[in-house]
């Protein structure tokens, strides 16, 4: 991992004194350096999803799509939302919100004498050589977070309110690699809030985290993917696939499981389908169902979560307070 690592440093210290830090400057901002040069980092991660969804899951979308394009306008939506997430700004907005109170919470905590477990250095005895490497400690934390991701998944889907913003994801109709980030922004934040927590209290290195959220989001765009594939028997056990994925995003089978107007449903893993078999909501039955909410549909109310990137925001806060009956 250190070669990787260190290559990567070395772009991100090119592009940062390049391009990164003279805007800085320009913009009065020398006092945000340390800030720009992670946020860098992010761009950079960013850069590199962007060139791996273009070069190869969309040559594989093309090859064996689940259907053919019938939402063009909304799939430009998703792209727009891809760019905000992937190329940093999200996470420029994190680092003057969340991060800052991130940084007032886990000090004061320490000023109590109460610190964060270091996961990693608990591990590192167990099997010299091989729990005390970066790999092992990376696979630690992808377990850790995909755990994680798994409950606040199911919060999503359990919690009426919390469905109300989730619901953007679920409003689209016609998935491809791009519909990944299709979220309220919102959603977004409580998650990444839960996220950015773990990994202060576990001790998750900065560059690691990069890492670790490059590969979930790489994944997930992966899992989005309007492709036909099946990663067969064993192999739907072990990663989550487009197949698997897009049976939680059938109308009426990934969510509404007990019948119109409920919530619930199967397949909340992000990587790894074996939390769903551990806790029973594994389904590996479906095939390449029709995607969205029930009631979306002419004959089910035609409901409007919105066709442009505010319209959908908007409508997603409506939900939340009542305004717009979940």
């Amino acid at each position: 991992m250190a070669p990787l690592s260190d290559a990567f440093g070395q772009v991100q210290q090119w592009l940062f004194e390049a391009v990164v830090q003279p805007l800085v400057f320009e913009a009065g901002m020398g006092n945000l350096l340390e800030d720009a040069y992670t946020a860098t980092g992010w761009l950079l991660v960013g850069l590199i999803q962007m060139l791996v969804l273009l070069a190869v899951i969309g040559p594989l979308q093309r090859w064996r799509p689940v259907e053919s394009a019938r939402d063009t306008a909304g799939v430009w939506v998703d792209l727009l939302y891809t760019v905000i997430h992937r190329l940093g700004l999200f996470r420029v907005a994190m680092f003057f919100s969340v991060e800052p109170l991130l940084d007032e919470v886990f000090g004061q905590v320490s000023v109590w004498g109460v610190n964060g477990v270091q996961l990693d250095g608990l591990l590192a005895p167990l099997w010299p050589g091989v729990s005390d490497t970066a790999w092992a400690s990376f696979l630690v934390y992808l377990l850790v977070f995909d755990l994680l991701d798994y409950w606040i998944h199911r919060g999503q889907h359990h919690a009426n309110r919390w469905w109300a913003l989730h619901a953007v994801h679920h409003s689209q109709r016609h998935m491809t690699m791009w519909s990944d980030n299709r979220n309220h922004l919102l959603d977004d934040l409580l998650r990444d809030v839960l996220i950015a927590f773990t990994a202060r209290a576990i001790g998750v290195p900065p560059g690691q985290f990069v890492a670790l959220v490059a590969v979930t989001q790489l994944v997930e765009s992966f899992s989005h993917a309007n492709l036909r594939l099946s990663f067969g028997w064993l192999g739907e056990r072990l990663l989550v696939s487009p197949r698997f994925h897009r049976q939680h995003h059938a109308i009426g089978i990934g969510h509404e499981s007990e019948g119109p107007g409920t919530l619930g449903g199967c397949n909340f893993a992000v990587l790894f389908p074996v939390w769903d078999m551990l806790f029973g909501t594994a389904r590996f039955d479906g095939g390449f169902e029709p995607t969205g909410i029930r009631d979306q549909l002419p004959d089910q109310g035609g409901r409007d979560y919105g066709r442009g990137f505010w319209a959908q925001q908007w409508l997603g806060l409506r939900r939340l307070v009542g305004r717009d009956a979940v």
